[in-house]
């Protein structure tokens, strides 16, 4: 298996408000950047995705692949590849851990093999973007999306 990459960023919100984003796959093409298109292909039994089909589109990179998703309620949530037409494996998982006052922790950790030769310290450096983009985009649309509903009540 491969080597993690990991990364945590605080939020200000709850572990549910942050999970309820990261579930929210039909809205990753406002907030994640790369992701254009997501399809929800299977459902676990408490409703959230087990499979999904996302389009990814990173200027050079193009790729559509399939992640099958384990839940653990508010606090974890993992990754494997199915299938991709340019990876040979990616493994990932966000882990979110309560530090009271409405903050989260989240630590985002990614592991990807690709199919085409690269030099481990270049993988591991594409994975350390990927990594704090995400986090990056994951906070503000949290904490964005934690404002408008402020505002609404």
């Amino acid at each position: 298996m491969a080597e993690h990459t990991r990364s945590s960023i605080t939020i200000d919100a709850t572990p549910a408000a942050v999970m309820a984003v990261i579930a929210d796959f039909a809205a990753y093409p406002a907030w994640t950047g790369e992701v254009t298109e997501v399809e929800v292909l299977e459902r676990d039994e408490n409703g959230r995705a087990a499979q999904v089909r996302l389009v990814l589109d990173a200027g050079a990179i193009r790729d559509e692949h399939v992640l099958a998703y384990t839940w653990d309620d508010d606090r974890e949530v993992g990754w494997t590849l199915v299938r991709s037409q340019m990876l040979r494996s990616l493994d990932g998982s966000y882990a979110l851990a309560p530090l009271g006052g409405d903050r989260t922790e989240v630590t985002y950790q990614l592991a990807v093999d690709v199919k085409i030769p690269m030099l481990g310290m270049i993988k591991r450096k594409a994975e350390k973007v990927i990594i704090d983009r995400a986090l990056a985009g994951l906070k503000k649309r949290v904490e964005d999306t934690g404002a408008e509903k402020r505002a609404e009540g």
